[in-house]
């Protein structure tokens, strides 16, 4: 029963009649079902970006995929037909618009295995033995751990964990972006597994920077205390205390990879910074991509375009002969500004380097 609430009351959130008690009581239900986070994702971005511009196309499509549930066996509450209130004639109310919408990626998650009933899922998690949890480009999302730590996951982001989590210890692996907040447990180690580190805390507030194709893996410590492994160095370990940022190269990994070389005299570069907080609201530049701001202090015109493509999902291709251009540093936010606002304030950022740029659908190519 809870999952065909779960569509419900989901169905009632996209289009916003849900209310406060029916909100609290969604809340509640992703906290004991975290896999559910995939679906929630794809409704969010089907809901935002297609659904019915004309009501009779929502009705005819709730319709449509009612039957195709029913076919499948699938419940959904009240679902007959009776059921729909009408608003004049041949009309529905907003929220069947975002039925329809759940109901089309419920059959996509039943087709593709991704949605279960209770005990199909436990057989599935347990063939699995990790639960994972993604976040498209241009997209971010917030999700609560069973031992309630909570992790943001910026966009282009990925993480698992594995169905023991909290019995012995804590142990998640990221890809991408992440901001912890950790529950203390001194008994239950948190620990974060990345392509080139390993984090390892007790209870504390951090972010993680670690998108395998960036230059530099970052680590930003805001409160507590964290231990820092970096591969290839497996006897060191580095201490990060408040307001400290620990940076390693993610390019000595590159070339060890290509190089398949072994010395153990080879290892990364690894550097402790102090974090920069803002005089105007005394926050720092590395978790505020959480409030929906995108932060840049003195970046490359090149990395920062790394950042903007998953920021806004969009694909920006900088003349690679420019390197005046893709080597110019640039500092500033964005926080509501549409692409296309974006790239008109990058240019008034650097008048010097006048740049010109054509946008045919994602793609982005800028030029001089």
């Amino acid at each position: 029963m809870s999952q065909e609430n779960f569509w419900v009351l989901l169905s009632k959130k996209l289009s916003g009649e849900a209310s406060l008690a029916e909100l609290k009581e969604l809340e509640g239900l992703v906290l004991e079902h975290p896999e559910w986070q995939y679906a929630i994702q794809n409704l969010e971005d089907l809901w935002k970006h297609q659904a019915p511009k004309e009501e009779m196309q929502a009705e005819d499509a709730y319709m449509l995929h009612l039957h195709r549930m029913t076919e499948m066996n699938v419940s959904f509450a009240d679902s007959s037909a009776e059921s729909i209130p009408v608003i004049g004639k041949n009309r529905i109310r907003k929220w069947y618009w975002a039925a329809a919408a759940v109901l089309v990626v419920a059959i996509g998650l039943l087709a593709s295995g991704t949605l279960f009933n209770k005990k199909d899922r436990k057989a599935l998690i347990a063939a699995r033995e990790v639960n994972e949890i993604s976040t498209r480009q241009g997209s971010k999302s917030k999700i609560q751990l069973p031992d309630g730590s909570v992790v943001w996951l910026n966009a282009g982001s990925k993480l698992t964990y594995n169905k023991e989590y909290g019995q012995q210890l804590r142990e998640v692996s990221l890809t991408g972006e992440g901001y912890f907040d950790v529950m203390k447990n001194k008994d239950k180690p948190f620990i974060i597994h990345t392509s080139n580190i390993n984090i390892k805390v007790l209870g504390t507030a951090f972010n993680v920077r670690a998108y395998p194709e960036d230059k530099q893996t970052e680590t930003s410590l805001i409160r507590g205390s964290i231990e820092v492994t970096v591969n290839n160095r497996p006897d060191d370990k580095f201490t990060l205390s408040p307001n400290e940022k620990l940076i390693v190269e993610n390019d000595f990994f590159i070339k060890k990879e290509a190089e398949k070389s072994d010395s153990k005299y080879a290892q990364p570069a690894i550097s402790i910074n102090k974090l920069k907080y803002s005089g105007i609201d005394s926050t720092v530049a590395e978790t505020q991509w959480i409030d929906n701001k995108l932060v840049f202090d003195d970046e490359s015109f090149a990395d920062l375009a790394v950042r903007m493509e998953r920021w806004y999902d969009v694909d920006i291709e900088i003349d690679s002969k420019d390197a005046q251009l893709l080597q110019k540093r640039i500092t500033g936010n964005f926080e509501k500004e549409t692409i296309d606002q974006a790239m008109e304030a990058l240019k008034e950022m650097i008048p010097m380097l006048p740049f010109k740029y054509e946008k045919t659908g994602n793609k982005i190519i800028i030029h001089r």
